[in-house]
């Protein structure tokens, strides 16, 4: 895909000028810039220019340097020489590496729950598990992912393992990325659906009755089949040339 400037990728949508506030402003610009890499507001292969980063958000440079710092260590742009920051591609040989790695994490998050999670957590887990069902019922997209997020960031904090959580936190923004692909693209599965919010009742039930290996390996066989599709969304563009 040839490179795009953000005006371009971004359409006729600026990006919104950061407020100043007490928030730090370099995390409010990384959150600005991740949102609208993660959406697809900003496409594989735009280009992030400084200059046009700085008049769009209002802030200095160095503010903007330091953002997109941050934004490459989290995988979502690269640096290229003599090009400068460039949103990165989705590519099948990512999917496989992200959803490998995923299923292990999350496999052995829904494992370490089951051990160590409060009842509490538990309860959370279920009234997250039903807010997904909910917003699939609904049909928005973005809906489904912030239940999703929710539901997920409740299994690994009740796993009570901050080694888990950091590893899982250094991939988050790739997850969600390959996440909102699965859920918005036009050309989705008309199965998934159902066949998501079926696995998570599962993965919760296989919880709630302690079975800790079920649960791994339900966590597991749902990140696989997420893997599928995603990999057949991505190669169906790279074969029609998108």
């Amino acid at each position: 895909m040839s490179s795009v400037n953000v005006s371009r990728s971004l359409g006729e949508e600026a990006l919104p000028t950061i407020e100043k506030d007490a928030a730090p402003l370099r995390r409010k610009v990384v959150d600005t810039l991740r949102l609208s890499i993660v959406h697809g507001r900003l496409a594989p292969g735009a280009r992030l220019v400084e200059r046009e980063l700085i008049d769009m958000l209002g802030v200095s440079r160095t503010v903007v340097r330091e953002a997109l710092r941050q934004l490459e260590s989290e995988g979502l742009i690269d640096v290229v020489p003599n090009k400068g920051a460039v949103v990165r591609s989705l590519t099948l040989a990512e999917a496989r590496e992200i959803y490998a790695i995923r299923a292990v994490l999350e496999g052995l998050a829904a494992r370490l729950f089951c051990e160590n999670a409060t009842k509490a957590e538990h309860q959370s887990l279920v009234a997250a598990c039903e807010g997904v069902a909910a917003a699939y019922k609904g049909g928005d997209a973005s809906a489904i992912i912030e239940a999703k997020n929710k539901f997920y960031d409740i299994l690994v904090r009740g796993a009570r393992t901050e080694t888990l959580w950091r590893m899982i936190g250094d991939l988050n923004a790739r997850i969600w990325r390959w996440r909102v692909l699965g859920l918005a693209h036009p050309k989705r599965s008309p199965k998934r659906s159902a066949e998501s919010v079926s696995a998570m009742y599962a993965l919760v039930e296989a919880i709630e009755k302690g079975d800790a290996k079920l649960a791994e390996d339900l966590a597991r066989a749902e990140v696989n089949r997420a893997e599928v599709e995603a990999t057949r969304l991505v190669a169906q563009e790279g074969a029609e040339g998108l």
